[in-house]
């Protein structure tokens, strides 16, 4: 099965080649569920109705997914490392600005100049090594961090992805939560081998905000990737509040001592 991921083909800016970038666009199949998904990441944005905002597609390819921003009412700018994929779109005269780019090595846009982010089947494409420099989790922080720089105080970001596996996962929304986002994941009809979906849902700012629930199912399904803050949160100094900072620490990757019983004792006072 993994050997009919695209990813594992070729890089993106080969892969979508120019007959590859036609073919995408041209599929009644793949537009029909372009359409749903951005859709659906609309939703799980929650923006204001009537008040037409500012944002980023990224991996917007030939634009699919930026003709529902533009339905919605909305101004979009999108970027892609695709060549091919961002040409099919002018030839399609999206409404949406269009910038080539590649990802991992950050975005060229001024602090806080848009309102929120959507991306449709693209984190995925930055797990891997398609190069001996790649470094995938340095390539992902670069990223998120140049989103988080990008979108306004409190703004959102929603990804669809089709993670390869758990520690694929994992290894996005930690290096989500280390670029400062709060946030996520939705998942979508989870029982279902069809229409399964996964959505990171990040906020930009250090308060966290719920999750909204899955579609689906009678429970919400959302797993939290960020720092829920409890009603009896432990008071400052406290073991618990120690050892939860440690751990903050450990994912940012600092070097940390290991926890044991003397952890956050209170030391007697010198004389």
């Amino acid at each position: 099965m993994s050997s009919r991921r695209p990813e594992h083909s070729a890089p993106p800016e080969f892969f979508y080649n120019s007959t590859e970038a036609r073919k995408y666009t041209s599929n009644s199949r793949i537009i029909g569920i372009q359409v749903d998904m951005s859709s659906r990441a609309l939703e799980l944005l929650a923006l204001p109705e009537d008040e037409p905002l500012l944002l980023l597609d990224v991996g917007c390819g030939s634009g699919l997914s930026g003709e529902t921003i533009s339905e919605g009412g909305h101004h979009w700018v999108g970027v892609d490392i695709s060549e091919d994929m961002l040409e099919v779109a002018v030839e399609r005269e999206v409404e949406g600005g269009l910038v080539l780019g590649d990802l991992g090595e950050g975005l060229p846009f001024r602090p806080g100049v848009f309102d929120a982010a959507i991306s449709i089947s693209t984190l995925q494409w930055l797990c891997n090594a398609d190069k001996k420099s790649h470094n995938p989790a340095k390539r992902l922080y670069t990223f998120f961090s140049a989103l988080y720089g990008c979108l306004r105080r409190g703004g959102k970001a929603v990804f669809q992805l089709y993670p390869e596996n758990s520690s694929q996962l994992e290894l996005i929304t930690s290096q989500s939560l280390r670029a400062g986002f709060q946030g996520g994941v939705v998942i979508d009809y989870p029982n279902s081998s069809k229409a399964k979906k996964i959505f990171l849902v990040l906020t930009n700012g250090p308060v966290f905000v719920s999750l909204p629930p899955a579609l689906g199912t009678a429970d919400c399904v959302a797993l939290s990737a960020g720092r829920q803050r409890d009603s009896r949160r432990a008071g400052k100094g406290s073991k618990s509040w120690v050892l939860s900072k440690k751990e903050r620490w450990r994912r940012q990757g600092k070097t940390v001592r290991d926890d044991c019983k003397y952890t956050a004792r209170k030391r007697p006072s010198k004389w």
